[in-house]
């Protein structure tokens, strides 16, 4: 290996196999790779590269964990390697981490040079041991990490936090990926079981795109934050209104031959539903439906982040204008939805306060009601 004394690799008849200490001790490195024999074996960047006879290629294509380490790291509870350099619009970075217990309570945050936390991704608790294993995407397309014990990685796309997203969401033309992090040091801060451990990290410019500078790409990512948030602001109000619907339903049946509460909740749904509608596509029920229905404002705000993402460089000059337009339109609405809540809401909760019955909220994902706003 050259960036670790007395590191060797050995390409046998029977696999590969690794060595720490020049050769006086070996030990397997197949992880996946058959019982066959190995022909060459190239050390890469980053990556082993071994070719078989009579089964191909392999590339074991993230040796970072291999080169440091050592007793003492394989010893801790919790550890992040320290990752290779991750370059804009390549193929991200890969963030290696080490467990001693499997978890299901951990958390991977990346922090910029401020201290500003950019991405947090989280383990999926949702899902089989099996799945936590693996990691990859969580209920809803949000990625998550993988929290076996052992050595995990989570591949970073070097992008910051996505578009706030509901189920059944349809976009076209956009995405909820968040803007690409511009050039710069960053921190991987991993917290599991109450452990905490931080790694660097460095992002770089493309060195092949040679016409754009870090300022460029630092005025794409504000103006993509500003997207972004925009957009969520507008799913959040999709969000909140779905929340009061479902709430109301379940009141309804708790309470369902009380005319002033059908009256008052009939208002309310009406209300919100006009301005639900008028925020995102309430029609779309497949990935063709934009097709036929018109896309609304969240839709638009997605596919302007998406088109001021694609290349490297500064959003071009018309992107603002039509940021500022888009931008307008949903403080209309949201201001109009800020009203129904002050009016129609308040009244409904009036009538659940004389029924006894919990109090309708925005910001509760339960139906049945939430003890405190999550």
């Amino acid at each position: 290996d050259p960036t670790r004394k007395g590191m060797l690799y050995a390409g046998t008849q029977h696999g590969v196999y690794l060595s720490y200490d020049d050769g006086a001790n070996w030990q397997p490195l197949m992880l996946n790779m058959p019982d066959v024999p190995i022909s060459d074996v190239i050390v890469e960047a980053n990556e082993l590269v071994v070719s078989s006879h009579g089964r191909g290629f392999w590339v074991l294509d993230n040796i970072a964990p291999l080169r440091q380490a050592a007793p003492e790291i394989m010893a801790k509870d919790v550890h992040l390697f320290t990752s290779p350099m991750g370059y804009r619009s390549g193929a991200g970075l890969t963030i290696s981490y080490l467990l001693k217990n499997a978890t299901t309570r951990a958390t991977l945050e990346i922090l910029d040079s401020a201290g500003t936390v950019v991405r947090t991704i989280e383990a999926d608790t949702a899902t089989t041991p099996a799945g936590r294993a693996r990691g990859g995407r969580r209920r809803g397309g949000e990625a998550s990490i993988p929290t076996r014990a052992g050595i995990n990685r989570f591949e970073w796309d070097l992008r910051s936090q996505g578009i706030v997203s509901f189920p059944g969401m349809i976009l076209w033309g956009g995405g909820t990926a968040g803007p690409a992090v511009p050039p710069g040091r960053y921190t991987a801060r991993l917290t599991a079981d109450n452990r905490v451990a931080t790694a660097p990290l460095v992002v770089k410019r493309n060195p092949w795109i040679t016409d754009v500078t870090d300022a460029d790409l630092a005025a794409q990512y504000a103006f993509g934050r500003r997207v972004r948030d925009r957009a969520t602001d507008a799913n959040k109000a999709v969000i909140a209104i779905r929340n009061v619907k479902a709430q109301l339903v379940d009141r309804q049946k708790k309470a369902a031959e009380d005319a002033a509460l059908k009256a008052a909740g009939s208002t309310l749904v009406a209300n919100a539903s006009v301005v639900e509608d008028s925020v995102y596509q309430v029609r779309n029920q497949s990935g063709q439906d934009p097709l036929n229905f018109p896309i609304r404002v969240n839709n638009r705000l997605a596919t302007l982040l998406s088109m001021a993402e694609r290349g490297d460089g500064r959003p071009t000059t018309n992107m603002p204008e039509i940021f500022g337009i888009l931008s307008t339109e949903l403080g209309r609405y949201t201001t109009r939805l800020n009203q129904i809540w002050a009016t129609d809401l308040v009244a409904v909760n009036k009538e659940l306060s004389r029924l006894k019955l919990p109090p309708l909220d925005p910001n509760c994902a339960k139906a049945e009601g939430c003890t405190a706003v999550p």
